[in-house]
């Protein structure tokens, strides 16, 4: 790859904005404006507390970035972490709350991680019967934001096991790459473990006699509806670019008004032109992914609601019934009201 191109792993748009939200909400707290932290990104400040957004690492990581300059509290990994409960994982904490074992939750966070919106790679190493290693790789090679990504997910996930199986619950040690910081203790005292920095790998060490603990809430019937949530909400196929999730995150929320390129454009602060060129370059254009998302919308309203036709084609940005019918066919080979029909 050129030295100068850009790893397309970091610019597809499939990382959930939890951690994003949460880095506003606190900075609210603190009478801090955010908003100037999105400028540049294709992002807007009330898009991250939009469940349906996904944004990419690079987008991700510019916001952190900028987040630690403006809050100037070196900890505030820590400190957000700490403040997570199941309750906010959503639906993968109910999924993880409601499965039979803390091994077998384990084993659901592990498989739906991209549902939680982390910044890292988080894997399982069980090659030691000893203990068993929660290994975390950052995406790219950013030292400056590295200590606040480990501690916001090292953090987060020891309150979340807490959650599931009780307060006692501590890992056997913690190991880090980075130099220990100022305030080291913090870490030992919320972990509650012995912690080493200046390690080979980011990894947290749990007692293997953890897995087989029951879980108190657990509820079979609860267990498989939030797993098939969770399924839903998983990535299907390659992941946007950014260019392309921003066009169809600003579509979506206007459909009604059946916005044009110009619209968009506007809106992303770029001429019609630079729009369709970089949608271009993206392997896409403006039409192809207005009809995508107009689909997409036609389709949940017709099987979740029972709002007549001509209504769930207003609400997508068509004003004759006639037309949305015809264009309906020739998006998915079949009329609106089959589509009630199917399972």
């Amino acid at each position: 790859m050129h030295r100068d191109a850009v790893d397309p792993r970091l610019t597809a748009a499939s990382i959930s904005t939890n951690i994003l939200s949460g880095l506003c909400l606190m900075a609210e707290d603190r009478g801090i404006g955010c908003e100037r932290w999105f400028t540049g990104l294709r992002l807007a400040r009330a898009q991250v507390d939009d469940a349906s957004v996904r944004v990419s690492y690079r987008q991700a990581s510019r916001v952190v970035q900028r987040a630690l300059h403006d809050l100037c509290e070196p900890d505030i990994g820590l400190r957000l972490g700490r403040q997570q409960t199941t309750g906010s994982f959503g639906l993968l904490g109910l999924a993880m709350m409601t499965a039979r074992t803390f091994g077998d939750a384990v084993a659901i966070g592990l498989q739906y991680s991209a549902v939680s919106g982390s910044l890292m790679d988080l894997e399982l190493d069980a090659s030691d019967p000893r203990a068993l290693c929660f290994v975390a790789s950052p995406r790219a090679p950013d030292e400056a934001i590295l200590p606040f990504l480990c501690e916001e997910l090292f953090a987060s996930t020891l309150m979340l096991c807490r959650g599931l199986v009780g307060p006692s619950f501590r890992p056997l040690r913690l190991e880090l790459t980075y130099p220990a910081p100022a305030y080291a203790r913090e870490y030992e005292a919320l972990f509650e473990c012995e912690v080493r920095f200046g390690m080979p790998r980011n990894r947290e060490l749990v007692d293997p006699a953890w897995m087989s603990r029951r879980l108190p809430a657990h509820n079979p019937v609860s267990a498989q509806q939030a797993l098939a949530l969770c399924r839903a909400q998983m990535p299907r196929g390659p992941a946007s670019g950014e260019i392309v999730a921003a066009v169809r995150q600003l579509l979506r929320a206007r459909l009604h008004e059946g916005p044009g390129l110009g619209d968009i454009a506007a809106e992303l602060h770029l001429t019609e032109r630079t729009l369709r060129r970089q949608l271009v370059a993206a392997g896409s254009g403006f039409r192809a992914i207005h009809d995508e998302v107009r689909s997409e919308r036609a389709r949940e309203l017709l099987r979740q609601s029972d709002l007549p036709i001509a209504q769930v084609g207003a609400i997508v940005g068509f004003r004759d019934a006639r037309e949305f019918r015809r264009a309906f066919r020739r998006w998915t080979g079949a009329a609106p009201s089959a589509m009630r029909t199917m399972p």
